[in-house]
């Protein structure tokens, strides 16, 4: 068995790059765009960049993880994903899993476009597909709550996160495991808190207008009014079940 994992010199697929290898002797190879920033020992490692479909090798896989890309254009994401999947139909790689989002299909946020159109992409393929439906990290937001003053426009809205390394341990249990084809699962963290909660009296409710006129993104102020909605304070079970365990609680340091 043969495992490759994208993205392997990012934090996310570093991360799922370790946690395979604690739990499997397979074969693993990593495609990466800069290969002299790969470090890790006892690993293949193959240059491929998702904008040149001509460098990416997925030869000989029977496992690929497509770690999402990173580009803020969605059409430009769509496009690189495309040909991720495309090259992976032509070198005959037998189950593909691909890093989501959310509820990707009917999710409000804007982010959310690049996975519906990406997971609709890959199941046209007739390839054995798992979508590891990421929901939001703990690491988003430790910065804004250890602030002196947490001035945020989310109320009392609720958020499911967890640890980047609980997403990544999950997509290793994935990957080195069996019963995964044509499976979508909803990771979440296994409780949900509020700003207001976890920053106490440091708390400010502002508006949405005040952050963006205060240089936020617009991307990110998206994701502010969907915690303010609702959007990702469901607990599902998928991510305990991947894990074994509850996943890491978060933890802020002021």
């Amino acid at each position: 068995m043969t495992i490759l994992i994208t993205g392997a010199t990012g934090q996310l697929g570093g991360a799922v790059v370790r946690h395979v290898l604690d739990r499997t002797n397979e074969q693993v190879i990593v495609s990466v765009r800069s290969p002299e920033k790969f470090t890790l020992e006892g690993v293949e490692v193959r240059q491929g960049d998702f904008a040149k479909p001509e460098t990416l090798d997925f030869r000989g896989v029977d496992k690929l993880l497509i770690v999402s890309a990173d580009d803020h254009d969605t059409d430009v994401r769509i496009k690189q994903h495309e040909n991720a999947i495309a090259k992976a139909v032509e070198h005959g790689v037998g189950h593909i899993f691909y890093t989501s989002i959310t509820d990707a299909d009917t999710s409000p946020v804007g982010a959310a476009a690049v996975h519906k159109a990406t997971e609709s992409i890959i199941r046209a393929t007739g390839v054995p597909f798992t979508f590891l439906r990421n929901g939001m990290y703990h690491e988003n937001y430790l910065g804004a709550l250890s602030a002196d003053t947490v001035a945020i426009s989310t109320k009392d809205g609720r958020v499911a996160s967890a640890a980047r390394e609980d997403f990544a341990e999950a997509a290793a249990a994935a990957l080195t495991t069996t019963g995964h084809e044509n499976q979508t699962y909803e990771l979440t963290g296994s409780t949900s808190w509020s700003f207001p909660e976890l920053a106490g009296d440091r708390y400010r409710d502002v508006s949405d207008e005040d952050l963006i006129a205060s240089g936020v993104p617009a991307f990110l102020v998206d994701f502010f009014v969907a915690i303010r909605n609702g959007v990702f304070a469901e607990v599902r079970p998928d991510l305990e079940k991947l894990l074994g365990r509850p996943s890491t609680p978060i933890k802020v340091t002021v």
